[in-house]
């Protein structure tokens, strides 16, 4: 499950994925640009970034890459850390830009 609209990647490609095979495509968070957190510091940067993740697999052939992003989301996560919409009782609440530098920091 995937928990809030903030998690969901997507990818929009030109064909079947292959291993070792670049794609050309389209990658973008599920829940778009989230007009209504503009400014506020509170969305959720998890699917644009998993969307980047997706976007080095598929269109730039680096999986090994992908899955060190991929794994610094979820050490990230694993550490406790949540934005407002996955947050749950003891858990350590963080905005978009703490949740996005914990993850860089990770990578």
């Amino acid at each position: 499950l995937a928990g809030s609209l903030g998690m969901l990647p997507s990818a929009s490609i030109a064909g079947a994925p292959k291993e070792g095979v670049k794609i050309s495509g389209m990658y973008e968070p599920i829940h778009g640009s989230a007009p209504k957190r503009a400014g506020l510091n509170m969305a959720n940067p998890i699917a644009t970034i998993s969307s980047a993740a997706l976007m080095l697999r598929y269109s730039l052939g680096l999986s090994k890459e992908a899955k060190i992003v991929e794994d610094a989301i979820l050490a990230v996560l694993n550490d406790g850390y949540r934005t407002y919409d996955i947050m749950s009782e003891g858990m350590k609440k963080v905005g978009t830009k703490e949740m996005g530098d914990l993850i860089a920091a990770k990578v």
